[in-house]
């Protein structure tokens, strides 16, 4: 019988070892093929502890029962599932297509895990120890399960193609010669791709990357901190949701769900830049908790993102900067505590429309964090913050807004023109509280009344005036333009004709200032 023949029939090669030969029946039967010895130090697949010729498989065999392996026996479903076992030399499936499911468990692989351009239906590998996953351009038709693993050299999935869900939860990824963790630059997914409670070091890469449902970041922790970015993911696509939150630690924490009361919260952190650059999320982008790390020249870029909602709640970082130019947001929920300074906020072309504060947020603090993004002045932030409060029927609000931003706008003028600024902050507040100018009117009104009541007023021509009124008198100097019949037949002389020219431009301040708020505020109507 020939060696072909009888693998066809489902014979064990006579050159395999017992371990093979176990393995190769049980992938006959479709069972679990478990070699742990039962005791967790020894079982470790990450431990020091050596694992003999008894638990050891050679890849190339393992490679032979996926592509070209034994018939299943009668009834059952072939399928590759191993436990406790070590992988030696290089298991290279590089192009092949792999029919059987493959799942693995606590496996230890001697040397690098080579999938390029394969084909998979469904490949679990769980809390294995792999020195490097080489999969770029890998298809499966179902889920690709690598939780718990620890991967020495890093992960490369550039252009995979993930049919349902890519799930890294608790995995460790280490950098590459590259410097990065993760390099999944291209990677599709059906559904979901779940890393929570992930620790990459290095850079996990995400460029132009499209997730079908959701991509969980719970209580991942990023470090990448002697290089630019910890996570960089411009063009990324997800039609769900984008969460960097909290996570439950220990068994009664589910995979995806809000923790419970009690369990032990793993935060989001990251030690380095976050790069989200032209994103576009379907539901929301949820910072919730978060604790991010920057040196002075690292960023988290939210530019040009579009989402229905950004969460903006975690911890402000200490240093760095955040920039949202550009982003589109329908509802922006964040805290007062939760933007870095001044000089460190960029939010040019930053557009949202609702804002929907988490705890107290009052009006004078927000206006500081429209200030702490403009370094110089811009009119841009001051007026859609004003849009924003006005639409939500905050008009009061809106008006101070722009009365700051007018303020703002004094202090890049030159010296006549600020002087004017004060003067119109000084008496109208530049038209959005007019009611102040009458309250200047009443005043000069009637401290002159009084005053022109003691002042010798001699006619200019005997018979030809009218009868004295130190009120009308008063208001007729105020009021420019208007005649009310009182100046210009009475003649004042020394200080009174002083106080008298000092009332019409007085009267003309007030005047010119009214008319320019009120223009002001037409043009924003």
């Amino acid at each position: 019988m020939t060696e072909g023949a009888g693998v066809r029939a489902g014979d064990v090669p006579d050159d395999l070892t017992a371990a093979e030969a176990g393995m190769w029946q049980a992938f006959r039967n479709g069972s679990v093929y478990d070699l742990s010895s039962g005791d967790p130090v020894v079982d470790d697949p990450h431990g020091g502890h050596p694992w003999g010729e008894e638990r050891t498989v050679r890849a190339r065999i393992v490679c032979w029962l996926l592509l070209d392996g034994p018939p299943a026996l009668a009834g059952r479903v072939s399928s590759l599932k191993l436990a406790g076992v070590l992988i030696s030399g290089s298991l290279d499936l590089a192009g092949g297509t792999v029919v059987p499911y493959v799942e693995m468990r606590q496996c230890r692989f001697e040397q690098d895990v080579l999938l390029p351009e394969a084909r998979f239906t469904t490949v679990r590998m769980v809390d294995c120890s792999v020195p490097r996953l080489e999969a770029a351009r890998v298809q499966t038709e179902g889920d690709l399960h690598l939780p718990r693993c620890r991967f020495h050299r890093g992960i490369r999935l550039t252009d995979a193609q993930i049919g349902t869900d890519l799930m890294l939860n608790q995995a460790i990824a280490h950098r590459d010669r590259s410097g990065r963790s993760i390099a999944a630059d291209g990677l599709t997914v059906g559904q979901d791709l779940q890393a929570e409670l992930l620790e990459s070091h290095g850079e996990l890469s995400l460029r132009a990357a499209t997730i079908g449902v959701s991509l969980s970041l719970r209580g991942a922790r990023l470090a990448n901190p002697y290089e630019r970015l910890a996570l960089n993911a411009p063009q990324l696509t997800v039609e769900r949701s984008l969460y960097l939150t909290p996570a439950g630690v220990g068994a009664q924490a589910m995979s995806g769900m809000t923790p419970a009361r009690g369990t032990r919260i793993q935060r989001f952190s990251c030690e380095g830049g976050i790069r989200l650059d032209d994103g576009r999320f379907g539901d929301a982008v949820d910072f919730e908790r978060a604790r991010f790390t920057l040196t002075d020249d690292q960023e988290l870029s939210l530019r040009r993102v579009q989402t229905p909602e950004l969460r903006f709640l975690g911890e402000h970082p200490a240093r760095g900067r955040v920039v949202l130019s550009g982003a589109k947001i329908v509802n922006l929920m964040d805290r007062a505590d939760a933007w870095p300074g001044p000089g460190r906020l960029h939010m040019g072309g930053f557009a949202y429309e609702n804002l929907v504060p988490r705890g107290p947020f009052p009006l004078a603090e927000r206006l500081d964090w429209v200030a702490a993004a403009t370094a110089e002045y811009n009119p841009e932030p001051y007026e859609r913050l004003a849009a924003v409060l006005r639409a939500g029927g905050e008009d009061e609000d809106a008006r101070e807004v722009l009365l700051a931003k007018q303020r703002r706008h004094r202090e890049s003028l030159p010296p006549a023109a600020k002087l004017w600024g004060y003067a119109q902050d000084l008496t109208v507040a530049y038209g959005y509280r007019p009611g102040r100018a009458a309250v200047w009117m009443a005043v000069l009104w009637a401290a002159g009344s009084f005053a022109f009541a003691q002042a010798g007023h001699p006619p200019l021509k005997r018979g030809e005036h009218p009868e004295w009124n130190p009120t009308l008198f008063t208001l007729d100097l105020l009021l420019p333009v208007i005649d009310l019949g009182q100046v210009g037949f009475w003649q004042l002389r020394g200080g009174w004709q002083w106080l008298a020219t000092a009332m019409i431009l007085l009267g003309w301040i007030l005047a010119t200032t009214v008319a320019a708020g009120a223009t002001r505020l037409l043009r924003r109507n």
